[in-house]
């Protein structure tokens, strides 16, 4: 992938798996569910100490999706791992083992293939690593960013929500929001950016609870790799 297409990919995932964290005017009938949205999110992830999941991220260009089967998409997979306040480790199986990690003031990434870590400051992806550990601390102080649509219409992934970013971003044009009906658990979330290309993840049905100690999240450069400072 070259991990989530490096630090812009980044921002889609977390920006994907905050975006349920907001909401706004809307008719009451949405209002009423989008509040139960957000309260099953809350019982899911508010109250861990820590906790890991499964991930598939699958990105499709305008251009392959014109040329549907003749053009395979990009796929990888691997687990998010997360830890209160702003502890994230982003740890990519397949194609290549890559690993993105932040204890909240500094973000490694981590390339084997190529013997490189490539390290920047938290500024850089700042806004969103906090908006996705709001969501899982039960979106504590979470306001505002996105408009939220809603319609009461059946898809096969359960409950859809559309979010627009607002203000609006350089880079993605909306994000599409697909929730368990039952048990209000993020199944999958796709991306649109400006150029008409779609990034797809799709999070493992079960989120363990995990006890990480904090250096779990910060990376120990190895022996001979290549520092890059960004």
């Amino acid at each position: 992938m070259q991990i989530i297409k490096g630090c812009s990919m980044v921002r889609y995932v977390i920006a994907g798996l905050i975006a349920l964290a907001f909401m706004n005017s809307v008719p009451c009938r949405a209002q009423d569910q989008l509040t139960k949205i957000l309260d099953g999110i809350r019982k899911n992830y508010g109250t861990v100490s820590g906790l890991s999941v499964d991930y598939e991220r699958e990105v499709v260009t305008k251009s392959m999706e014109m040329l549907g089967d003749a053009m395979k998409s990009d796929v990888a997979s691997g687990r998010i791992h997360f830890m209160p306040p702003y502890f994230l480790k982003i740890q990519q199986e397949v194609p290549n083992k890559e690993t993105l990690t932040t204890d909240g003031k500094t973000l490694w990434w981590h390339v084997p293939q190529k013997n490189l870590v490539h390290r920047y400051p938290t500024e850089r992806l700042g806004p969103e690593l906090r908006l996705l550990s709001d969501v899982f601390r039960g979106l504590k102080g979470v306001e505002e960013g996105f408009v939220v649509s809603w319609k009461d219409e059946e898809v096969a992934s359960g409950l859809k929500l559309e979010l627009t970013p607002k203000p609006a971003w350089p880079d993605i044009t909306h994000i599409d929001l697909y929730v368990t009906k039952d048990d209000y658990r993020i199944k999958r979330v796709d991306i649109y950016n400006i150029l008409g290309g779609l990034t797809r993840f799709r999070l493992g049905d079960k989120i363990k609870e995990e006890r990480f100690k904090e250096d779990f999240f910060r990376l120990e450069i190895p022996e001979g790799a290549k520092l890059i400072e960004d």
